[in-house]
């Protein structure tokens, strides 16, 4: 794997502070400024991110589904096909330029890994990784290896959320103490994100001809297959995914941990009626509670995630009379603000008569706009202009590790403490544990950045 001087470290460290960065050997063999991009997970959120870029050239495709797959197969039948990433790595080093990697949160760590210390660029779903730990090593990689990332949060390109941090910086909502975040009730049926399989521990089931379950597994521990758990409902067990909390922080609360510059969290406290944390499955139910100090001239704030049904007590100076099924509140001491699950759509709950002349008259837009291109396309075309999008890993990663503290408050029930500067929890060795977990082997990445 390629290794770079301690010169070339600190060139790019400082470009990377800039917003710059220095790209070597461009592009690889590709002819008219086309990258050469490689796919792993191609099925599903795969084809929602390499349908994005039709003018690239698609060059590997990469999944452990044949069937989820076959569809981008038959989209590019001239580029090469792999079960395993290792082996595409491997074999097509020197002819990939950028990777797509849409595969299921406990795999996302070593297939980016592997491609940034190869040079690749990378392009990242949402949650960005499974862990604590390997969230800051790629934050550390992709300054390291010097090159564009990005994670998948489609939110982050918005007009919308451009709209939260302008607001709040113009003083509209005034200092912000309160932020509330709901999803709402669960879903669990065969074919859905979440499914509950029939007994705990799931019960041995076939294994699907196309599915290669080995490979699925990648670093997590071997436990045989549940229908429950692949193709799509792998989110609520947590060996894999990282539930609701994980999957929807890096929308919903992308917004005021933007605008707020909120950190990470030195307590979060998970409140979980019915847990189901001997399954090392989601709860039905739950509220998790994070608390944020004050931050330079900012005030302390306190964040509350709902789930299952549970949502904040609407406010009678609010004007409404119920809240959408998923969303987000910013409490300010002048206004406040609302959006949907994502946050492409704010607004004041002020009278309408209010809310129409602000409309008229809106406070000036200082961020740049984004928007049509989506964040694919963005870090496409960050990647040809040396620089960075907006949600790279600097930034993914510490929004993913706010979540991710949350997520272990409300796997375990309990509440924790957090060190961040020493990213330990303080008062639970037991769930401390869990910020950097085994791997199998063959699957450890990462240990000397």
């Amino acid at each position: 794997m390629k290794k770079l001087s301690r010169r070339s470290f600190l060139m790019s460290s400082s470009l990377a502070s800039s917003g710059l960065i220095f790209i070597p050997g461009f592009l690889k063999n590709s002819p008219n400024n086309r990258l050469n991009v490689a796919v792993i997970g191609v099925g599903g959120r795969g084809k929602a991110n390499w349908s994005k870029i039709p003018k690239e050239n698609i060059v590997a495709l990469c999944d452990v589904d044949d069937k989820r797959a076959s569809n981008g197969y038959s989209m590019f039948p001239k580029a090469k096909k792999f079960k395993d990433f290792r082996v595409m790595y491997d074999q097509m080093a020197k002819e990939i330029d950028a990777v797509i990697i849409t595969t299921p949160d406990h795999t996302h760590f070593a297939a980016t890994m592997i491609a940034m210390e190869l040079g690749m660029h990378v392009y990242v779903e949402k949650p960005l990784a499974h862990n604590v730990w390997q969230l800051r090593t790629l934050k550390k990689a992709a300054q390291y290896y010097n090159v564009v990332s990005q994670m998948g949060n489609q939110g982050h390109t918005t007009n919308g959320i451009r709209l939260i941090k302008e607001w709040y910086d113009q003083g509209i909502l005034g200092e912000v103490r309160e932020v509330h975040a709901w999803h709402g009730t669960f879903k669990f049926a065969p074919g859905n994100y979440f499914t509950k399989p029939e007994t705990f521990p799931p019960s041995v089931d076939p294994v699907p001809s196309y599915l290669d379950w080995d490979l699925w597994l990648g670093p997590a521990k071997f436990k045989p297959f549940n229908s429950a758990y692949a193709p799509r409902s792998w989110r609520g067990f947590y060996d894999f995914g990282n539930g609701q909390l994980g999957d929807w922080a890096c929308h919903t609360i992308d917004g005021p941990f933007w605008a707020l510059q909120l950190g990470m969290p030195h307590t979060a406290e998970g409140f979980v009626p019915n847990p189901k944390t001997q399954h090392g499955f989601i709860a039905d139910q739950s509220i998790t509670t994070l608390e944020f100090a004050a931050r330079d001239n900012r005030p302390p704030v306190t964040l509350k995630w709902y789930e299952g049904g549970y949502q904040p007590e609407i406010k009678p100076e609010w004007g409404i009379d119920k809240l959408d099924r998923s969303g987000m509140l910013m409490i300010g001491e002048k206004k406040t603000l609302l959006t949907g699950g994502r946050p492409n759509k704010p607004r004041l709950l002020i009278s309408k008569e209010e809310w129409n002349d602000f409309q008229k008259n809106p406070p000036k837009k200082t961020i740049p706009r984004v928007y049509e291109e989506g964040p694919v396309q963005e870090w496409v075309d960050a990647v040809k202009n040396n620089s960075l999008p907006g949600s790279h890993f600097g930034y993914a990663a510490e929004l993913t590790e706010m979540a991710l503290i949350g997520v272990l408050a409300q796997r375990f029930a309990t509440k924790i403490e957090y060190d961040a500067s020493k990213m330990k929890i303080t008062n639970r060795p037991d769930i401390d544990a869990y910020i950097k977990e085994p791997t199998r082997e063959g699957w450890s990445y990462g240990e000397n950045i």
